[in-house]
């Protein structure tokens, strides 16, 4: 993905047709492909197809990840308590000159790796802070294993925990887009350290998000594994929650971020960008995401 001046994505054609066309089809295509294996094959088929349909893990980057230039990488060791095996992560690391900026752990969405969300770790450490992005196992250059709802999330916990060893006494914020908010909100809900949650693009549930699909009237509910259930956990969060959604987002509702953000406790915000979609919302939203960090978080970005 490349940047214009003024720090709007810039899509490509294709890439733009894939974004917001193919990527809601692929999604589609994915309920189908549930409801087929449904039929035909048992639950553990059904849960891996699951995980394959709603992660898309791939080593790649969007637009050859160019934005990530210049970033730290590192690395993430820990052993898995799910699978007894040691994993690696790999992460971007954008450090900021002043040890007492607050920290913010980056999760991503589904299907592109870590360097794809450059542009969007970047804009973030513009308002101040010092960000730290990892790709789940995978994804990118992370141990390679199919990932689950279960793996993700210790995955981020993980790197929550990396992130505190840098600077203890910095404040630490998590931030999730789409697929990641769901995980970010997981996180927080089971943490006790966090000092904010934002979320971007983010859903109620998987079975919600299915079921504004074409193939929505199918009764997979009961069916999916990987529920990714946000909003059952967002009320455990215990520090202010920050909700941001595009209002042209095609691939994720607004409605299911503001369904989520109705479930979260105060002090709370919900900021619905106009004319963002899924993929843009974060730098057509940069004064407003200026604007919400200080009141909400009492937090005051560097003038550019």
């Amino acid at each position: 993905m490349q940047q214009d001046p003024h720090g709007t994505d810039l899509v490509q054609p294709r890439a733009r047709s894939l974004t917001r066309g193919t990527a809601r089809s692929l999604w589609s295509a994915g309920a189908a492909v549930m409801a087929m294996v449904m039929l035909l094959g048992g639950c553990a088929t059904l849960d891996e197809q699951q995980r394959r349909w709603i992660f898309q893990p791939s080593t790649r980057s969007w637009g050859g990840g160019a934005a990530a230039d210049g970033m730290q990488d590192v690395w993430v060791p820990f052993e898995s308590a799910a699978t007894g095996q040691a994993v690696r992560l790999h992460g971007l690391w954008l450090p900021q000159a002043d040890p007492k900026a607050p920290l913010l752990l980056y999760l991503h969405g589904a299907r592109w790796d870590v360097r794809s969300s450059a542009h969007r770790m970047r804009r973030m450490h513009e308002l101040g802070f010092a960000v730290l992005g990892i790709d789940y196992r995978g994804f990118g250059r992370s141990s390679s294993e199919l990932p689950s709802e279960q793996l993700a999330q210790e995955d981020a916990r993980a790197a929550w925990q990396w992130l505190a060893q840098q600077q203890p006494q910095a404040p630490r914020y998590l931030f999730g887009h789409s697929l990641g908010g769901a995980i970010a909100v997981q996180l927080a809900a089971d943490v006790s350290d966090e000092a904010g949650l934002i979320v971007e693009g983010t859903f109620t549930s998987i079975a919600d998000v299915v079921s504004t699909f074409k193939w929505g009237w199918l009764p997979l509910g009961p069916l999916i594994t990987q529920r990714f259930d946000a909003a059952a956990r967002i009320a455990s969060v215990g520090a202010p929650v920050l909700v941001v959604h595009g209002s042209e987002d095609t691939l994720i509702r607004p409605t299911l971020g503001q369904a989520l953000f109705e479930k979260a406790a105060e002090p709370k915000r919900f900021v619905l960008v106009n004319g963002g979609s899924h993929h843009n919302t974060n730098s057509v939203g940069q004064g407003e995401y200026r604007q919400a960090l200080a009141e909400l978080f009492g937090l005051q970005a560097p003038r550019r």
